[in-house]
Parts: C-alpha cells; structure tokens; sequence
C-alpha cells in the first residue's frame, strides 16, 4: 500500500542534527550564546544566535512541553512557524521587491527554508501540496534531495518522493531542467533522486520537443542519471548530431533545415524559430505574424499579439490589462471588463455569490508599483482580487475601496500614499459579512492608524467576530522572514496571484490563534491526499534511497 505523508503522524519527533547544506548562511559563526530556555520560535529575537541555534530555537518539542501549559505555548509556536512559511512560499521568489534587494530576500527565504525543513521535515514536504509558488516548490525539492539523510526512514522518503514526483509534474518545464542542473551542480546523485529524474523524464509528452527546446537541460539530465531516450533518433540529435543527415521526426529535421532554410523555422515553437529568425535576418515583424499559429497565449500577450483574452488567467490578465495605456484601456474599456470578469467567475467557481456582503481595502499607493523585475505586480494581484471579490459577494452586495479614492478599477495606477486605515474605517461603516484588504502593509498615513482601528474594533466593538477580517500581503517583507501584519488579532496570509484568494482565506483563519497546531496539521493531510490522489508510485523502488 503507497504511503501518504500523514503530517500529523511524525509531527512528535524530536529533529535530529545533520549536516547543513551549503548556502549563505554558512558563513555565519557556529559558537556563541546557548539558548537555556524555550524560545519563541522565530517570533523571538534569535538573529545573535549561532546558526545551528537558530535553526532549532523554536523547537516544539522542548523539556517545556512535557507540561500541558508548556505544550500549548509550543504548539502555538509551531502553528505560527508553520504559516510563517507558507506566507513566504506564496510570496517571495527571491527577487527585487520595492522595499528590498533581491541579495535580501534570497538569505531571508534559504534560511526560512532551512528552518523549517529542520523543525518541520514532514509539514515542508507538505507544503508542496500547496498554492506556493513555483520558486519555492523547486526549492523544496532541492532541499529535499539534497538532504535525503535527514528523513526518517523508508516510509517517510518513499512518501517525500510521491509528493515530490507530482509536484515536477506541474512544474514548467524550464523550471524543472534548472532544478535538475541545481542537483548536478551539487553532486548529488542518490538512488531516490535517479529515479525521480528518470520517472520525469520518461513521462514527457514529447522528447523531440524537448530536445529542441530544452536542448542543454535534457543532456545534463540525461548525462546525470546516466539515462537514455527510448527514440534513437533523439538520443544521436543531442549526442552525436553528424551522425545522421535528416531525421524521420519532423521537430528534429525542422530545426535542421531551419539553419539553412527560412520557412522551416515557422515549423518550429517560438522561442526556438526566434533564434533562427535572428540569424537569418528576418524582420520582427514579418516573423511575428508568421509564427502567430505557432505561439502560445502568453506568448502572444508578451509579444502584444492579438489574443483571447477571455481564457487567460486572471492574475496574468490584469498584468496586460495594466501594460496598457490609459487610452487603449478606455478605448477597449467593454472587451477588457469583460474578459477580467470571465476570469474571476472562473476562478470563483462553486463559491461565486456566496460570500454575503463583502468589502476590500485594494492599496494602488506608490509602492504597489513593485520593482523592475516586478513591475506593477502587487497591483495586478489587488486588481485581480477585485474582480474575484465581486464574484463571490452576493449580487450588489460588493464594496471595493481603493486607497488612492478612485472608483475606476480599470484605471488605477500606483500613486500616493497608504492611508488604510481611513480606509478600512469607511469599510466597517458599511458592516460587511467579510472585510478583505488586499496590501503590502506599510499604512503610513498616518502611520499605525490601521493597526489602531482593528484592535479597537475587534477588542471593543465587534468582540464576536461577527465581521471576519483577513489581510492577504502580495509582498514578503525580508527583515520580518513573513508578509508584514496590519494588526496581530487580524490574520495575514501571502497572496501571489489572485486566483488563490479563497484558498488563502482559508488558511488565514489558523492564524486567528482559534484552531491549534492539530487542526493545521490535519488540514495539510487532507490537501496532500487530494493532491497525490490518483497518482500512484510515479518513483517506484527507487523513491526510498
């Protein structure tokens, strides 16, 4: 019978010291001050702490916890590790944002993750059964792998490998290639990580397309596994490609006429004819039409191609429908409205209209502009959850308000201050069922107000939570290792793309401190269930080595 990583089940077990992977933090001191009482996890102040220290200071399973008083407190500690990690799964990918460098968020994010895979083994392999993002899911399975001696025996890596294979799966390619030359570049070549690899490789749709595609990926995968393609044809055109003079498969003698012959390169996918149009000489524009059948739909949106933008993803549409200029949105004002609400009635689902009366704090300040590597995402991520919020609400019953005071979606842009908490005064006012702000965090005008006007509000005037009130942050704030909190009896959740909102809110409310650790644990054995259902042993034997 195939094991399924039950979370809850090895959540007792003491983490056991191992040998650290290389990384950043390595250079960190390893002597210093010893921890002589249960710490706080990493809400306590541990940045003076020795490295090792750290990465174990908020152990739950301290002598404390022999005491129900002490049990409490440590898995209140672990419930709080634990979404502090998933925040920043969802959130960060380690690049620029607009208040931090990427050098930043890239040490923030390895020793988030560091942290929790040692205290945490079985929840971080869980988290790839999770909305996070695909930065973090490759670094999941890097980490995974790499430390594959750390796994408590057979049982919990044969459940790691299911949980690892279906997560590849959903990977894009690209990525997957990358994380493969991570593993090369590291040496490590376990029997578990073959026979992932080989699995992976063996299930693509198309390994000619790869190879033309993916063409240096495939043969460092190939090389470290020291695996073979099952179509001799693919195997000479990566490994001895003067072996053959044309090729039966079509991809793979499309791109050998395409060095020489322009209309084979319209034969082959665009990122690969565009090379050849290069050589060639062909201008763009020419190239750009004739390869339009060829192009997939984001393609042709990053191209500016004509495209059909009612069944593009919501979060990538609001992006495009922000690219463009203030005319081109009034004049195509029908079309684009259209297609954004096609894509929040998609996303919403069965939850469209249910919802009741709902409000949205949407912040479109200056600093949703996001960085050069980011532009404009946390606003396309508020604009998004705009769109989604109006589906899920009761007909009529939508309240959305921006900070910046306009009343368009279509127009917004990022200007001005944050001045949420005005903001969410006018919201309560119209005593919503649910109250959702959609912002970064940094409510600076004045600064505090919001975090003042939802301690009173829910201390004083709303004590029976009769208004829910969840805060979903587009942006991981290095310095805190989470998404930055409104207020702490308000629940924070990392939002990436809008498209998650209500998976999000759902996981906010452990945040509320009223569901414990056991409660989260088992809500992270019910998504891994759904997510390995119907998936089998893709790894076989080979997932326990």
């Amino acid at each position: 019978m195939t094991p399924v990583c039950r979370v809850g089940a090895t959540a007792d077990r003491r983490p056991r010291p191992g040998p650290l992977p290389r990384n950043p933090l390595a250079c960190l001191p390893l002597t210093g001050v010893s921890v002589s009482r249960p710490a706080a996890g990493l809400r306590c102040d541990f940045r003076n702490l020795p490295l090792k220290q750290r990465l174990r200071c908020s152990c739950p399973h301290s002598p404390a916890g022999t005491h129900e008083k002490g049990r409490a407190l440590s898995e209140l500690v672990a419930a709080e590790d634990v979404l502090l990690f998933v925040n920043a799964a969802v959130t960060a990918t380690g690049q620029r944002e607009f208040r931090s460098s990427a050098a930043a968020q890239q040490f923030s994010l390895r020793f988030v993750h560091e942290y929790v895979r040692v205290n945490y083994r079985p929840v971080y392999a869980a988290a790839l059964a999770l909305d996070i993002n695909h930065h973090n899911a490759a670094l999941i399975v890097e980490q995974l792998l790499r430390t594959a001696d750390e796994a408590g025996g057979p049982e919990e890596k044969r459940a790691e490998g299911r949980l690892i294979a279906a997560r590849l799966a959903l990977l894009p390619p690209q990525r997957v290639y990358r994380l493969f030359r991570a593993l090369r570049a590291a040496g490590v070549n376990n029997r578990r990580t073959r026979a992932i690899v080989r699995a992976w490789l063996a299930a693509r749709p198309d390994p000619a397309l790869d190879a033309v595609k993916y063409r240096s990926g495939l043969k460092a995968a190939l090389r470290h596994v020291h695996g073979r393609l099952p179509d001799p044809e693919t195997g000479d055109f990566l490994f001895a490609p003067g072996r053959r003079v044309r090729y039966e498969n079509p991809t793979l003698d499309s791109f050998r006429r395409a060095r020489y012959e322009q209309g084979a390169l319209y034969e082959l996918p665009f990122t690969v004819a565009e090379g050849f149009a290069a050589g060639h000489g062909v201008p763009r524009a020419v190239f750009l039409e004739r390869i339009a059948p060829r192009m997939t739909r984001l393609e042709q949106l990053r191209t500016a191609r004509a495209a059909d933008l009612t069944v593009m993803p919501l979060t990538r549409l609001a992006l495009y429908v922000l690219s463009l200029p203030f005319g081109e949105r009034v004049e195509r004002r029908a079309e684009l409205t259209h297609a954004l609400r096609a894509a929040a009635r998609r996303a919403a689902g069965p939850y469209a209209g249910s919802w009741g009366r709902v409000a949205a704090v949407l912040d479109d300040s200056f600093s949703s502009s996001g960085s050069a590597v980011k532009r404009r995402r946390p606003l396309a991520v508020a604009l998004g959850c705009h769109y989604l919020l109006e589906a899920l609400a009761a007909p009529g019953a939508y309240t959305p308000l921006w900070t910046s005071g306009g009343s368009d979606p279509l127009l917004v842009r990022p200007y001005g201050p944050t001045p949420l908490g005005l903001r969410i005064l006018d919201a309560l006012e119209s005593g919503p069922d649910r109250l959702v702000i959609v912002s970064d965090g940094w409510d600076n005008a004045p600064p505090g107000l919001a975090g003042e006007v939802l301690r009173v509000w829910r201390s004083r005037l709303d004590p029976e939570r009769r208004t829910s009130v969840v805060h979903l942050n587009p942006v991981y704030d290095a310095e805190g290792f989470d998404v930055r909190r409104l207020a702490p009896s308000v629940p924070a959740a990392g939002i990436r793309d809008a498209e998650d909102l209500a998976a999000l809110v759902e996981i906010a409310q452990f945040a509320e401190g009223r569901t414990g650790f056991a409660e989260l644990l088992a809500y992270l054995d019910r998504r891994v269930e759904l997510f390995l259902e119907g998936t089998g042993d893709p790894v076989g034997e080979g997932a326990g080595g």
